[in-house]
């Protein structure tokens, strides 16, 4: 009986705690705002706690710091700038495809309010063009559609395509190529990568740029930590047996972390350098406009340079992509020859 009043009054304890932390910051008495807030703590204390040890139990580091003051402050610069990435990427939105089918609803809309010429044209054949953020080629907007964006969207699928296809039946709006419904965000996302947990969000057109820069920085940090703990483990500094037990322990965590991330960095930089994302990769045969492609085919590249010229400049842009013909897959599965690798074929 003890016992379990005692539990009881910890569990009181406990929802008071909460109830008080969620009167002061009202956005914490969501559930998942506290677990993705919880989460993002937890990732910042891993980082302190590498580094602290390293300062707690290294002293050949804290000499090197005053004798050297320039190696530690560009240590925990590369520290803060990861951290402030981080942060910075899991605020910044993915790119939802609400948001882009308001701007082109607006835009339509601002169109027929100011353009009196082509108001006639269309009052005669149900037809209108108009200039999308992110698109720099004019579309022709029928009338036999409820929306323009319904139009628009259709326009970059293959010819017969059906509208109920492409309807989200969580969002009930028609999305573009590349995009896709999260369930963990309950939106559908442009140009969808994946959800990362340890952001709390997905990775998606707007923000896979930041994405990118986040874990090259952590590939920074963590090599570099590596190197750190590396070089106090090969010193001949005479320590305690638990303190190199620590240190062992933590610098093998820390290389099995070290080389996830670069495998990760290799694998993006084979989506951007051919214009794929994680969800068309892994999930190619269930996404219908891209079954049959063979497998060496990309059917969105445009070529190496384009492709990370596009990535590093049209970020935060609703710039969306069509499903290219067949006769264009057609001809880029065709094998390379000798004038093809003079004229830079795949760049």
């Amino acid at each position: 009986m003890t016992n379990i009043g005692f539990c009881s009054q910890i569990r009181g304890l406990r929802d008071t705690i909460c109830g008080c932390c969620s009167k002061i910051i009202p956005c914490l008495s969501d559930p998942e705002t506290r677990s993705s807030w919880g989460l993002k703590a937890s990732l910042v204390m891993l980082h302190l706690l590498y580094v602290g040890v390293l300062f707690i139990f290294d002293k050949d580091l804290i000499q090197k710091t005053v004798n050297q003051p320039w190696y530690t402050a560009a240590y925990l610069f590369v520290l803060l700038a990861t951290l402030a990435q981080y942060f910075i990427t899991a605020g910044t939105s993915p790119g939802y495809v609400l948001d882009a089918m308001r701007v082109v609803n607006e835009s339509h809309a601002a169109f027929r309010k100011t353009s009196d010429s082509k108001q006639s044209a269309s009052s005669g054949d149900g037809s209108l063009t108009i200039s999308v953020e992110g698109d720099q080629v004019g579309r022709t907007y029928s009338g036999s559609f409820s929306t323009p964006w319904t139009k628009m969207v259709m326009d970059m699928y293959p010819p017969g395509s059906s509208v109920r296809t492409w309807t989200c039946s969580h969002c009930n709006i028609v999305q573009p190529p590349r995009s896709k419904h999260c369930h963990d965000c309950d939106k559908c996302v442009l140009k969808f990568d994946h959800h990362c947990v340890w952001l709390g969000t997905c990775i998606g057109q707007d923000n896979h740029f930041r994405f990118w820069w986040y874990i090259f920085e952590e590939n920074i940090l963590c090599f570099w930590t590596v190197i750190l703990y590396i070089s106090y483990l090969r010193s001949d500094t005479l320590r305690a047996w638990w303190i190199d037990a620590i240190m062992i322990l933590l610098l093998a965590t820390l290389f099995m972390c070290t080389i996830f991330i670069f495998l990760l960095l290799i694998f993006h930089n084979y989506l951007i350098l051919t214009n794929q994302t994680t969800f068309e990769l892994v999930r190619k045969r269930r996404i219908p406009y891209l079954r049959g492609i063979p497998a060496k085919v990309f059917p969105f590249s445009k070529g190496i340079c384009r492709n990370v010229r596009e990535f590093c400049c049209t970020w935060g842009k609703h710039n969306m992509e069509s499903v290219p013909p067949l006769e264009d897959l057609e001809e880029r599965a065709r094998p390379y020859t000798c004038s093809d690798v003079l004229c830079c074929r795949c760049c």
